[in-house]
């Protein structure tokens, strides 16, 4: 009778015929996760252990935990549960005031996003030091679904937005986030109170859900004084 051959040991068999026939080029990256487990319709952790023996084999080499994070004062925050909360678990005694809270349409930002609708959630939020002072200007942009319909009127819930895009069913689990320097423009030099011209760290962020959906676009304008960006790399200890 023969050995039942495992989801893992298919998947990394398909892939090291791929590797082998170069129709996976030699230091070319592998798809990520989230287009194998499409592609091969298994789940994350089923994918994790064909990566994994494809490593031991020798045919690829995995570096985990790379990404980039942005820090406040010298501390990583954790962003997946809101920007909120990651200040606060830092400890940071920050404000949040809310500028704008409204429906759009927005053709070139559908295009730019590659969505279908052109109906956007539009949320600008200042975040403010206790003494008032503005640290930062995030400008967020949501395809508009039905389940959001009511939020522009009624509000956010408890304030957050990642409260209440959870509540909508919309949960970000993957995306890239783009980082440079930019000079303050007039209007935003104004809100941030500070000299035009003065260089802010800029980070520009999609989030998709597990599906490949647009759940968010932010454009962020961070104090570098106070904040910076941290990039990790490597190989993690197993």
């Amino acid at each position: 009778m023969s050995k039942q051959v495992l989801k893992h040991q298919r998947i990394a068999r398909v892939l090291a015929r791929e590797i082998r026939s170069g129709a996976l080029e030699p230091g070319s990256r592998l798809p990520g996760e989230h287009a194998l487990t499409q592609r091969f319709e298994v789940s994350r952790t089923t994918v994790r252990q064909a990566l994994d023996e494809l490593s031991r084999q020798g045919l690829i080499s995995t570096h985990a935990g790379v990404g980039s994070f942005v820090a406040f004062d010298g501390g990583l925050l954790d962003n997946r549960l809101g920007w909120t909360r990651a200040l606060a678990d830092q400890g940071a005694r920050i404000t949040t005031e809310i500028l704008r809270l409204e429906a759009v349409r927005d053709a070139r930002l559908a295009t730019e996003l590659g969505v279908e609708k052109a109906e956007f959630m539009v949320l600008d939020r200042l975040r403010v030091l206790p003494e008032g002072t503005p640290v930062a200007l995030e400008r967020s942009r949501v395809p508009l679904v039905s389940a959001l319909a009511d939020v522009p009127l009624g509000g956010l819930l408890d304030g957050s937005l990642t409260k209440t895009l959870s509540a909508a069913g919309l949960r970000a689990t993957h995306g890239d986030e783009w980082a440079s320097v930019h000079p303050l423009a007039p209007d935003d030099a104004a809100l941030l109170r500070r000299p035009e011209g003065d260089v802010w760290l800029h980070t520009r962020r999609v989030s998709r859900g597990a599906d490949g959906r647009v759940v968010e676009q932010v454009n962020s304008l961070l104090d570098p004084a106070r904040f910076q960006l941290h990039l990790g790399f490597g190989e993690s200890p197993r």
